[in-house]
């Protein structure tokens, strides 16, 4: 398959042929789901945490003799049934990752792709380039139509580039190894670089 490149003042420069088995294939809804799932997943921190009986400062002197005392028999003041003591099955520290397989990555990625071809919401650029001002690359890219959008550069962005595209909001950049399906999804457009192409291709293979 062809699609055509574009400058970034919306100038035609050519086409690039694409490879239909990564950008042509029926998505997979519950495969891309998956990856998303196991995306957020890696993300999560896992931090909360409770203290257990044994991590409460408290004595451990048994509170009142065992008998005689006509009240219910207790030890330590660390126990869960009392006021500052510790907790039982409360949360603890953790790691909230798990393991998918590469071909289930792979093809969750393929999905991304091919969905955001089929739907027209593919644009692919020549080149990232800026002179560092905000106010001219948003006039740039509002000429090519690119609004809420993930752009994916070669192996290193351009520093001008990126540093007049932070300050942009619902824009994203991305080097050509940290496209992920999250960040496809999560924006209505996705830009292609014609190097990020031949990665995509070299990797998904």
């Amino acid at each position: 398959m062809k699609i055509a490149v574009k400058t970034l003042d919306n100038k035609t420069a050519g086409d690039v042929s694409m490879n239909s088995a990564i950008f042509g294939i029926e998505p997979r809804d519950d495969i891309m789901a998956r990856v998303v799932n196991w995306q957020l997943a890696k993300r999560r921190s896992g931090a909360h945490k409770v203290k257990i009986r044994s991590e409460i400062a408290k004595t451990g002197a048994k509170l009142g003799r065992q008998k005689g005392s006509g009240r219910a028999r207790h030890g330590a003041a660390s126990s869960n049934i009392f006021r500052g003591g510790g907790v039982v099955h409360g949360p603890q520290l953790r790691d909230h990752g798990y393991a998918l397989q590469k071909k289930v990555r792979q093809l969750g990625l393929k999905s991304a792709l091919s969905a955001r071809a089929q739907a027209g919401k593919l644009l692919i650029l020549d080149k990232l380039t800026s002179d560092g001002k905000t106010a001219s690359l948003k006039a740039r890219l509002k000429k090519c139509g690119i609004d809420n959008a993930l752009i994916i550069g070669g192996a290193e962005i351009d520093a001008l580039f990126a540093r007049a595209a932070r300050n942009i909001p619902m824009l994203d950049v991305l080097p050509q190894q940290g496209i992920n399906v999250y960040d496809i999804l999560r924006r209505d457009l996705l830009v292609l670089t014609k190097d990020s192409i031949a990665h995509l291709e070299e990797r998904l293979a």
